[in-house]
């Protein structure tokens, strides 16, 4: 049968043979918890998602959205599976059972949100929004307001956003204008404007809880002086009851190039005077709490690009299987010989292999990372925590930015490989490119992720993270090495990781010298480089763990899954990492055209 959305059989190798999740078992966390019950899940969700998102995916996209005197109405096929979403408890797998979650590894989390989110995903974002505003709740909020908002959020009856952004501030957000003064009843009242609001107003759920950063009256200028409060749509009561609505007005929906049944609100604040909220943690705190939020965020764009991608390539690879074009190149001048697949030519051949290689390496990439949070929440020695804080920290940018862009290649290439038909919506890949491009800009876009890399996560504990990483790639090289099948490919690993590391001092040199403009100027690049790297690393690993099964006696009906961990592992390091070492001479000739330029003669006076 042919997979869609996710493939399964490469899902469950990641997951049981890569990373080993059946060994978080042995913790007191996951007691009563078990292999079956975890593949029962996922089938769950599978079976869930063909059912009642994909069929709404493309309707929800054609319908869009309709704004009438401040409310959102969304398509109407969304109301039932959104329901049966809640009703299902899909919305917060990963957290504690008494606050509304099943308690599950985040890795099993990331497996059910394979098939969820590449569903439908504007659709599921309704339902899933909530959790980082809960994240947020449960982790500096009151005892109070954790009672009032916590479990409503996790289980996704409630809704809600991020308001960070304005218009005249954008990413630099210790430049916002809205302001907070407190009330004599402790409450703040809130006044300002905020656009680009993903699921400010919508009418799925009775409630939305929005987390908005203000300033308040007196504080210091910038980041420093940024606190963040809860403004619920609807008041909430001390006791959990809903009272008036609060002063917190839709003015518009933006039209997008993608996600159209995506709610994007511009948002008034207290334009009647009358929006009240609750301060989140201390005052002047509010960037640091954000963060927690924005990081989750992150980590979860890149995730979503990754989805995107599976699910685009499973389409363009079920179409390349069946779709007859053409004589096979061995019977070319044959003008009797019948129609092949397209499959069978060696250029689609290519980008289907260039396009597995990205969704295998980045959903290695991806459950690598959920890992990192498994071993966090599981461990209780002091050295494992901060050792895996500091690697999820590392990789956020990484995650975000570089799933993001590769994502949205895969998308690109899906298309190619339908040809006409694929630049048409009678097939589904052209709405996923378009869907998945918002991944590299919003949550911060790519080129401060990169920045950001480059300034903040190089240089963590005087470079010993960084190092720490590079140890992880070494071990995995040093393994392949016993598998004389994979020397080759070992050594050109090792010999682009060895460059990687030049590159990385030879960048972060020139970003603490007078020059920095131009090492700013070259971050993405490396960023990417940092990306294929990583992409090498995973494929290696699979490739590794392959041939450890092909050596111990593999079941005849997975020999050709594993030699193709091999073979696709031996395409990616033998064809992109090349390109990848001309991004290195790149970033080693340090090139400053684009700053040194002047803004005249980039033309278009």
């Amino acid at each position: 049968m042919a997979q869609v959305i996710a493939d399964r059989r490469d899902m469950d190798f990641v997951l049981y043979e890569q990373m080993k999740v059946e060994d978080l078992l042995v913790n007191e966390k996951y007691e009563g918890l078990n292999r079956k019950v975890f593949d029962m899940i996922i089938s769950e969700a599978r079976t869930f998602a063909i059912k009642e998102l994909v069929p709404t995916y493309a309707e929800g996209d054609h319908l869009g959205l309709r704004f009438e005197k401040g409310q959102v109405k969304v398509p109407e096929c969304f109301h039932r599976p959104h329901e049966l979403l809640i009703e299902g408890e899909w919305t917060a797998l990963n957290e504690d059972p008494e606050l509304g979650g099943q308690g599950l590894p985040s890795s099993i989390g990331m497996a059910v949100a394979e098939y969820i989110v590449g569903g439908n995903y504007p659709l599921v974002n309704y339902a899933r929004m909530g959790h980082g505003t809960g994240k947020m709740v449960e982790l500096y909020g009151t005892e109070v307001q954790k009672s009032m908002f916590l479990k409503k959020l996790y289980t996704g009856v409630w809704g809600g956003t991020m308001l960070l952004t304005e218009s005249m501030a954008g990413s630099d957000v210790g430049a916002l204008t809205t302001s907070a003064v407190k009330n004599a009843d402790g409450t703040y009242a809130i006044k300002g404007d905020k656009i680009f609001i993903t699921n400010g107003e919508h009418d799925l759920q009775e409630n939305i809880i929005h987390p908005v950063l203000a300033r308040i009256e007196g504080a210091p200028a910038g980041t420093k002086g940024i606190s963040i409060f809860l403004v619920p749509k609807v008041w909430v009561n001390e006791d959990g009851s809903m009272g008036e609505a609060n002063d917190v007005v839709c003015t518009g929906i933006e039209e997008k190039m993608g996600i159209h049944a995506s709610a994007t609100c511009s948002m008034s604040l207290g334009s009647k005077g009358n929006c009240r909220g609750l301060l989140l943690g201390e005052e002047n705190h509010g960037m640091r709490i954000m963060f927690h939020m924005m990081n989750e965020a992150r980590l979860g764009v890149g995730f979503q690009a990754f989805i995107h991608a599976t699910t685009a390539y499973l389409y363009a690879l079920n179409y390349a299987r069946e779709r007859l074009q053409g004589r096979d190149l061995e019977k070319f001048a044959d003008r009797e010989a019948p129609q092949v697949p397209i499959i069978n030519h060696p250029d689609v051949r290519r980008m289907l292999l260039w396009m597995k290689a990205h969704v295998e390496g980045m959903r290695s990439f991806a459950y690598y990372t959920v890992r990192c949070f498994d071993k966090l929440a599981t461990t209780e020695k002091a050295e494992e925590k901060e050792h895996y804080q500091a690697m999820t920290d590392l990789l956020t940018p990484l995650v975000k930015a570089y799933c993001a862009q590769r994502g949205y290649d895969v998308c690109i290439e899906a298309i190619q490989v339908y040809g006409g038909y694929g630049y048409t919506r009678e097939y589904p890949v052209e709405q996923i490119a378009r869907d998945c491009k918002i991944t590299s800009i919003y949550e911060g876009t790519d080129g401060i992720q990169a920045m950001d890399l480059l300034a903040r996560k190089l240089g963590m504990k005087k470079g010993k993270v960084f190092l720490a990483y590079l140890e992880k790639i070494q071990k995995t090289i040093a393994l392949a090495r016993q598998h004389e099948t994979l020397i080759p490919i070992a050594d050109k690993l090792e010999t682009a990781m060895n460059a990687m590391g030049e590159s990385a001092m030879h960048l972060g040199k020139k970003a603490m010298s007078p020059e920095f403009k131009k090492a700013f100027a070259h971050a993405f690049p490396f960023l990417e480089v940092m990306g294929d790297v990583t992409m090498g690393w995973m494929l290696l690993w699979r490739a590794v763990v392959a041939a450890e099964k092909l050596q111990g006696g593999a079941k005849k009906k997975d020999v050709r899954f594993y030699e193709s961990q091999i073979q696709t592992a031996t395409f990616f390091i033998n064809t992109v990492l090349p390109v990848t070492h001309g991004k290195m001479v790149s970033i080693r000739d340090f090139d400053g055209s684009a700053v040194e330029m002047e803004d005249v003669a980039f033309g278009g006076m």
